[in-house]
């Protein structure tokens, strides 16, 4: 008897955890998935635009070309704004790769093959980027490495900039 009394416990300690899942901010119970219509699509791509990948690598680029000529000024060393240009290189180039993948037909084809493609080129990408630094001592004459890591980490950060000047720039639109 106590099989039961506890199948029926636990039978509603589900349903009262499921009610809470399906349950919004305000307590009401969600009445089930609601799809957008074309108008209410249309509306929340103008409100949000994506970015471009290679909008945010030719940011990257520009940031990364004047973080090495600083460098090569700051220093006099040319060794120095090469090693900064290096690991710009090691940020852009890979990127520039994945962008590629990811913006292929291949990828656009259903959602199935997108993710699959996602976590393929993101491999690829990391993949190339550790080879990149693996090499940096045999590319680069007189390497500095905190040069090389400040080129490659500012390269980086360059997406919250450019995240910030797009929506900026949608705000004053």
């Amino acid at each position: 008897m106590s099989k039961i009394a506890s199948s029926a416990e636990n039978s509603r300690a589900r349903h009262s955890a499921q009610d809470a899942w399906e349950r919004d901010e305000d307590g009401a119970l969600d009445e089930g998935f609601k799809p957008l219509t074309r108008e209410e699509a249309q509306k929340l791509r103008e409100a949000k635009p994506s970015i471009s990948p290679w909008a945010v690598l030719a940011g990257q680029l520009v940031v990364g070309v004047l973080v090495a000529c600083a460098a090569w000024l700051l220093t006099g060393r040319p060794s120095v704004g090469w090693s900064a240009m290096y690991g710009v290189l090691a940020v852009v180039v890979p990127g520039a790769l994945f962008a590629r993948g990811l913006t292929s037909k291949v990828s656009a084809m259903n959602p199935g093959a997108a993710v699959a493609g996602f976590f393929l080129w993101e491999m690829v990408k990391i993949g190339l980027t550790v080879a990149m630094l693996f090499a940096a001592p045999r590319m680069v004459s007189d390497l500095s490495w905190p040069a090389l890591l400040v080129g490659l980490v500012v390269t980086m950060k360059v997406v919250w900039l450019v995240l910030w000047f797009q929506s900026r720039s949608n705000r004053l639109a």
